[in-house]
């Protein structure tokens, strides 16, 4: 398995020893997440993968306006929002070889 990215792993690490009150109404059922990043935001899957702890990690974004969304479901079933922004492009092309020069 491969390590988690450090950054999503620290985001959950800190989110999760906040206490409930202190936290961002940022997590909700994925049921009800999806269809908010499907009507508001014209948003569908682009990417999967799993993380540490079983935690589902997915890419959605929109071909027509380029925004994204990162998320993450945790085993429970509660998926929270990661990072959002605009200007989404899919690439297909291979990313060089470690230690290759970009």
């Amino acid at each position: 398995m491969r390590t988690p990215i450090p950054a999503l792993a620290a985001l959950l690490a800190v989110a999760a020893a906040l206490p409930a009150a202190a936290q961002p109404a940022q997590c909700g059922a994925r049921d009800r997440v999806l269809a908010h990043l499907a009507d508001s935001y014209g948003e569908t899957r682009r990417a999967i993968g799993r993380a540490a702890n079983d935690v589902v990690v997915e890419v959605f974004a929109s071909a027509a306006t380029g925004s994204w969304t990162i998320t993450a479901t945790l085993p429970n079933g509660m998926m929270c929002l990661v990072a959002a922004g605009e200007g989404f492009e899919a690439v297909t092309e291979a990313a060089p070889a470690r230690g290759t020069p970009a």
